[in-house]
This record gives structure tokens, sequence and C-alpha cells, in this order.
């Protein structure tokens, strides 16, 4: 059913259920699983592909040690990393180049705080035209 599966990573906490959920459900359905990140600070607004530093290295970093995790699990895996608005970046990576699933973690802040933190998850479920997995963090 999902042969292609995006797991947008955050780079914190929040991220551990998506990942154990994906692991499973990339196994069960013989998908392959592509990690996106979005760099967000200002090396990545400003310089974006050029973007180095500190923010890049730690990134790149948490990406392959999250990769590494889903080969040791058996899954095909990629990563990407992409700089900029995370909604936009992740909406044009699903136009261009395709999934069956997006899978995000959540905050849970609740409608009110979403509307002041921005609600990430929110937006990229009403721009696309595919499933979204949306898993509340713990």
């Amino acid at each position: 059913m999902y042969k292609r599966i995006l797991v947008t990573l955050e780079a914190t906490p929040t991220d551990r259920v998506i990942i154990d959920h994906v692991k499973k459900l990339a196994r069960e359905m013989r998908s392959t699983v592509t990690l996106l990140h979005v760099a967000t600070g200002v090396p990545a607004q400003f310089h974006g592909e050029d973007a180095a530093g500190k923010e890049i290295e730690e990134d790149r970093a948490y990406l392959a040690e999250v990769e590494n995790e889903f080969q040791q699990a058996g899954v095909p895996v990629s990563s990407e990393l992409a700089f900029g608005a995370p909604v936009k970046e992740i909406v044009r990576w699903v136009e261009k180049s395709g999934c069956d699933l997006v899978a995000m973690g959540t905050h849970g802040h609740g409608p009110v705080a979403d509307l002041f933190l921005g609600a990430t998850a929110s937006k990229v479920q009403h721009s696309i035209s595919i499933p979204v997995l949306l898993l509340r963090a713990k």
C-alpha cells in the first residue's frame, strides 16, 4: 500500500514516536523511507544549500544516525537535508519526488497554541493530496 514513505524530522525528541512507528510500518509494508529534515537557522535561511556551520553539521549527523537506525531494522532508507521554511520545503519535496505517505510527529499543543507556534503538520496536511500520518509525541 505504501511503497514510499516520507518521514519529516525536527531533530528533537518529538521525532522518536514517528521513527519507531514508521520502522515497524515500513517493514510490514516493505516500503522504502526517505528522511527529510529542514534546516531553519540563519545560515540555512540565507545560504540555502551552500549553508555551513555547526547547525548544518549537527543536522547531517542526526540524519545519518537515524538513517543507520532504519538500515539496522532492515528498512531501505535515504535521507535529505533541505534549507528554509519547513512547510514550503516539505510540500516542494512531495511535489518533486513523490511518495505515498508523509509521516510526521507533532507536539500536540492544541488549536490556540498552534495559532501562535506554527502548526507545520496542519499546514502540510492541507497543502498536499496524499495521506499524512500524524503521531503526537509522548
